[in-house]
């Protein structure tokens, strides 16, 4: 018998599920840590998008338990819309099984592998089946699945199935039995994962019991819910042959025009003319019988047409305030001085919209010749390895701290200093380097857009630590001045016998600058920004001071009357005399979360001033 026939024998198609139990690492079970982090992960995202789609506020627990050497018993509740009967066994025990892969919207889930990849590891590590308990509403029963993955045919094996009386109004409840490692207070671990998690989901209520009985909770800081992501269709630009192909067999478009129009976003009736015309084809072919050859002039006239951007109401920001709120609300014990953050406009790489949100904490505790800690999300989940395989960290890399006041050699590489960097990556599309989802590959449009946006929270550090700098400075000048001057002259009248002479004339001399000092304090419900100007010049001065405020919404008073009122800053006209002291106010609601005021003049030259930056326009 010839040898190819002998081979052919051998030959067979194996299921996905076969192909991933050989080949869990590719899933981001390599090592006992990572297996275990990856377990809880897989699980938790899955309960915040379908509390998210359904409007509810997100109630997790996460506990943990011990059961023997590096095994234990992992369990995920939530408080979501739990899961029809019918479709338990297959979304718990069928790889490539969901309902997220051909919908064009931000989700956490991409691809369908997530939880059936844990209940697959946990059946090769342990031999136990995953249980599985779920109520969608209140006046339906709970039911209760224990479930195994038949890996030659990737189908669920139902090993016993119940119904039982379930306190909750709703939800679900996964627990598996896993070979793992826990360990505590690391950044990469179940703690870490929370926290990360905690910080860009601010909505959600998490609490962990970690083996010892420990229990750790991260409050939620927000009753809002993200705004729900629209789903969109494909855009032209960034299309391939082989999804045009499919998009033509599966329409149900009965001209070409049609399909155009209805199939991709941007694509009007008119402009699905236009791409026929340039095409050369007749816009009443049958979408089922458009060939290789003229989807290929489909494509040529799709790169000579400009098209509008796809929509972005497809993704869900968290937004600055939230990230800002976030990043306080877990880094409180390191009392940080400064926190900024960052969101810039939606943008599009290969037809396929994106946006990016950074955050910047400086200071306090932070460690000061340590690496920077980098915080990296991809739609709302924490990236916890390949770090250095990330585009993320790439474009940190390519930014010259040593300019906004953190140390770098050489002006290139991961910045040392007090400081925690965060960035957030929100796609339709995330382009992840392996299925495991721990890196986003180098795309030059994302790269840019985390550059750009963390360039600004950077210069908005750097402006705090210059503000910070001249007024230590300035101050210790002017408490030297104000201190030493009056025990001289006081010392001196007396051995002279005549009056204390009056020090203002001197003092002003001396200083020369316009003094211009704030603070923030609780004021109820809310928190009260005031803002003293005092003129050290021998001239009277007229300007205009700026205060930056995070949206209108939050306002609630201002004193005295503004020139104007914009959406993120208030002007007051400032006519001031030589030693003359004025105050302005104002007035956020404490969810503003505001805590540090960002002042600007404008008809003053800077030179003269300690407290305020000059006014560069909106």
């Amino acid at each position: 018998m010839p040898i190819a026939e002998e081979l052919a024998k051998k030959q067979r198609q194996i299921s996905i599920a076969e192909f991933f139990e050989r080949n869990k690492q590719i899933l981001g079970f390599d090592n006992l840590t990572k297996a275990m982090i990856t377990s809880v992960k897989e699980a938790v995202d899955n309960a915040l998008d379908a509390c998210e789609e359904a409007g509810i506020l997100p109630d997790i627990i996460v506990k943990i338990e011990e059961e023997g050497e590096n095994e234990y018993r992992v369990s995920i509740e939530d408080n979501g819309p739990g899961i029809v009967k019918s479709q338990i066994p297959h979304v718990f025990a069928r790889l490539l099984y969901g309902s997220r892969f051909h919908s064009l919207k931000q989700s956490r889930g991409q691809q369908g592998i997530g939880i059936s990849a844990v209940v697959l590891y946990a059946q090769l590590t342990t031999g136990k089946p995953t249980t599985v308990v779920s109520k969608i509403g209140s006046g339906f029963p709970a039911h209760r699945y224990e479930l195994l993955i038949d890996t030659k045919r990737n189908m669920p094996n139902i090993v016993n199935e119940e119904i039982l009386h379930w306190e909750k109004k709703s939800g679900t409840l996964v627990e598996f039995h896993i070979k793992g490692k826990y360990v505590k207070n690391r950044k990469q671990s179940v703690y870490g994962y929370l926290r990360s998690t905690a910080i860009v989901n601010p909505h959600a209520f998490i609490k962990l019991i970690e083996p010892d009985g420990n229990e750790i909770v991260f409050e939620r800081v927000t009753e809002n819910l993200p705004k729900q992501p629209r789903e969109i269709k494909p855009h032209p630009h960034g299309i391939e042959m082989g999804t045009l192909l499919k998009m033509l067999k599966e329409t149900k478009a009965k001209k070409l025009s049609s399909f155009l129009s209805k199939e991709f976003s941007s694509i009007s009736s008119q402009k699905a003319k236009e791409i026929i015309k340039k095409a050369g084809l007749d816009e009443n072919l049958l979408p089922y019988e458009v060939g290789i050859e003229d989807a290929r002039k489909l494509l040529d006239a799709f790169k000579k047409i400009k098209f509008i951007a796809p929509p972005t109401d497809c993704l869900s920001p968290i937004g600055k305030n939230l990230i800002k709120r976030g990043l306080r609300k877990e880094t409180m014990q390191l009392s940080p001085e400064f926190i900024s953050a960052d969101m810039r406009s939606p943008s599009v790489f290969s037809g396929i919209p994106f946006l990016v949100e950074t955050g910047i904490v400086y200071g306090g505790n932070l460690p000061k010749d340590n690496k920077v800690e980098i915080l990296r999300f991809a739609n709302k989940v924490p990236l916890l390895y390949q770090e250095g395989n990330c585009v993320i960290t790439e474009a940190i890399k390519n930014i010259d701290w040593r300019r906004y006041g953190l140390e770098q050699k050489g002006g290139k590489g991961v910045p040392y200093g007090p400081a925690i960097i965060l960035v957030h990556v929100a796609s339709v599309n995330v382009p992840f380097l392996s299925e495991s989802k721990e890196a986003i590959a180098h795309v030059e449009e994302i790269e840019k857009e985390i550059r750009l946006s963390l360039q600004q929270c950077a210069r908005k550090m750097r402006t705090h630590l210059s503000k910070k700098e001249k007024k230590a400075k300035a101050k210790d000048k002017f408490l030297l001045i104000t201190k030493i001057l009056p025990a001289i002259a006081e010392k001196v009248s007396n051995i002279v016998g005549k009056p204390k002479p009056s020090l203002d004339e001197i003092i002003t001399q001396i200083m020369n600058i316009v003094w211009i000092d704030d603070s923030i304090e609780e004021d109820g419900e809310f928190l009260k920004s005031t803002i003293n100007v005092t003129n050290y010049r021998k001239i009277k001065h007229s300007f205009y001071l700026f205060a930056e405020i995070p949206g209108k919404e939050f306002l609630d008073g201002v004193e005295p009357e503004p020139e104007r009122i914009e959406e993120n800053y208030i002007m007051w006209h400032v006519d001031i005399k030589p030693k003359e002291k004025k105050s302005f106010a104002f007035r956020l609601k404490k969810e503003s979360e505001f805590d540090e005021n960002n002042l600007y003049i404008e008809g003053l030259n800077p030179v003269y001033v300690i407290g305020a930056e000059k006014w560069e326009g909106e």
